[in-house]
């Protein structure tokens, strides 16, 4: 079975130890890895996964554009990833940057409103998601108990607001506040990723969750480097699912998003 990761986190090699080593500290755990795409390759053929969708975060409005350089270089260099861009809610001239994105082939554009501190539906956004429709999807880091900024019900106002925005909503719509995830998205136009699930709640909540949302609009993901490859997708594979079942969750679906930006 053809595997896509499409929630992976890779840093140029002088920075790499130092940014995992704070995310894991942001989340206060600890991992073997470290984000460099040489350790993503080799930790992603134990796995058995194909490709990998590259979701980077921009802490500071003016990196933007050498965040998206580097994820850009990263995708020409390697043929098995594909990469989102990064965005802020103060990054200068937001049209122009989404557009040199798209002409860059980069698939997408990564939220993560808890580290960057900024609601996911500050309307200083808005003008952002409405270019946004119709020409490239977002994925959202959504859940955090210790912060308000990336509620599903925040999501769920955007989704909302922005009926042509193609939307993912990372791990299950919501990390740790899953409960709060199905009440506001069950019932949405968008998909879920299920990345930074199985080292949380036990195989059965998963299963749960992925019926109440539907296979169709689940994608899988394992947040490399925060968790090894391998181990999630033998996790995965071990779900109660069926076999086409698991391969729309780990292919099929991705597959389908990733095609859709031209």
């Amino acid at each position: 079975m053809d595997i896509i990761d499409f929630h992976t986190h890779i840093y140029p090699e002088k920075i790499a130890q130092k940014a995992t080593e704070s995310t894991c500290g942001f989340y206060k755990l600890q991992t073997e890895l470290t984000g460099t795409a040489s350790i993503l390759l080799e930790e992603g053929r134990k796995a058995n996964i194909s490709n990998f969708v590259i979701l980077p975060v921009v802490i500071k409005a003016d990196q933007t554009r050498t965040i998206n350089e580097f994820v850009i270089s990263e995708v020409r260099e390697h043929s098995e990833f594909y990469g989102f861009g990064a965005m802020h809610v103060l990054t200068e001239n937001p049209v122009e940057e989404i557009e040199f994105v798209r002409r860059s082939g980069l698939k997408g554009i990564k939220f993560h409103p808890d580290i960057q501190g900024f609601a996911i539906d500050d309307p200083r956004l808005f003008p952002i998601f409405d270019y946004l429709q119709d020409r490239l999807p977002i994925l959202v880091h959504c859940g955090d108990p210790r912060y308000d900024y990336s509620h599903p019900r925040r999501l769920r106002k955007v989704i909302d607001n922005f009926p042509h925005l193609q939307v993912i909503a990372a791990h299950l719509g919501g990390w740790s506040v899953f409960d709060d995830a199905l009440e506001y998205l069950a019932d949405a136009d968008c998909f879920v990723d299920m990345s930074s699930c199985f080292n949380v709640i036990p195989a059965e909540s998963i299963e749960k969750y992925i019926r109440a949302y539907g296979v169709e609009r689940v994608v899988f993901g394992t947040d490399f480097p925060l968790w090894k490859p391998k181990e999630i997708v033998e996790d995965f594979m071990k779900l109660n699912l069926t076999s086409a079942e698991k391969e729309k969750i780990a292919f099929k679906n991705a597959l389908g998003i990733l095609k859709s930006v031209r």
